[in-house]
């Protein structure tokens, strides 16, 4: 086969041996799933474990306003932006606010559960490793927040900024920070928030083989400019959470058999398969043979 029909078939052979290469959707792994009722016991013993230690954090008050004073000068040291920037943006339209106040309430919880149950059904390996990280997330903030206590921007005088919850609403915190008994509004250091919202998204590019797929960085993304906007947060209650995941993702790998490998191409009929592949002498560059003269120029 020589001439424009056999480049035309080399190009139809490389896009054979593309194709194979290019990762798909899996089935899950039924095998790697973890007995149901023991994971919902683990996460939900770990939920409970860390809602009690965040409120056996609670109080502080005179070392949690201390802190925030010293993150505030660090932030201005560091040429950080000013939170303020950020709320002014969301100053501009009530709706935005009101909407910006609902995303800080009601998406950090059910996005994060979502995202494991996903996991569990479709991608069980993934899920045992996304499981441990952000136990192991978890684990550490609670630490901080024990050993940091951080009052939110939003009660810093000096940064005068609004408290959005409390001024139009909705809001999960109470009026009285030192009384609360429903959140402790002193654990600012570091945002969880930021942190489980980063995992969704790292889990789920992982996970997933969508080109599409970068868009979940738009969750963390959002839930920044959300965390920021309201004053719960300062911008190094974000810094921190991210190194804590980082080492957490470093110390906790996905297991080799989850890791997507390509398909190696096999069989007669695809380019660059070896064996019985019908692609001529010289595809690979050599000049086509005359009449009367082979392939390498022997007569």
């Amino acid at each position: 086969m020589t001439g424009p029909s056999c480049y035309r078939f080399a190009s139809k052979g490389a896009r054979v041996r593309l194709a194979r290469i290019e990762p798909t959707d899996q089935e899950p792994d039924i095998r790697a799933r973890p007995p149901l009722v023991r994971e919902f016991l683990l996460v939900a013993g770990l939920f409970l474990a860390y809602k009690f230690g965040r409120q056996a954090a609670n109080g502080h008050v005179e070392e949690a306003f201390r802190n925030a004073g010293n993150v505030w000068d660090l932030e201005r040291a560091l040429h950080l932006p000013g939170e303020g920037a950020v709320q002014g943006l969301l100053l501009h339209s009530e709706p935005l606010i009101h909407a910006a106040n609902t995303y800080y309430a009601a998406v950090h919880f059910p996005a994060t559960a979502l995202f494991l149950v996903w996991l569990y059904w479709r991608r069980p390996r993934h899920y045992v490793r996304s499981r441990r990280v952000l136990a192991a997330l978890t684990a550490a903030a609670l630490v901080l927040h024990l050993l940091f206590p951080l009052a939110p921007p939003r009660m810093l005088a000096v940064a005068g900024l609004v408290d959005t919850g409390q001024a139009y609403g909705p809001t999960v915190y109470g009026q009285t920070p030192a009384t609360d008994t429903m959140a402790n509004q002193f654990a600012a250091m570091p945002s969880l928030h930021v942190g489980w919202a980063v995992m969704v998204a790292v889990g789920l590019i992982s996970a997933t083989r969508s080109r599409w797929r970068g868009l979940w960085l738009l969750h963390p993304a959002i839930t920044l400019f959300v965390v920021v906007g309201t004053a719960n947060h300062y911008w190094l209650d974000a810094l921190v959470v991210v190194a804590l995941l980082a080492v957490a993702l470093a110390a906790f790998r996905l297991p080799a058999s989850a890791r997507p490998v390509p398909a190696q191409p096999s069989g007669p009929g695809v380019w660059g398969s070896g064996e019985g592949s019908p692609v001529p002498a010289y595809a690979g560059g050599a000049r086509p043979a005359t009449s009367g003269t082979y392939a390498g120029g022997a007569r």
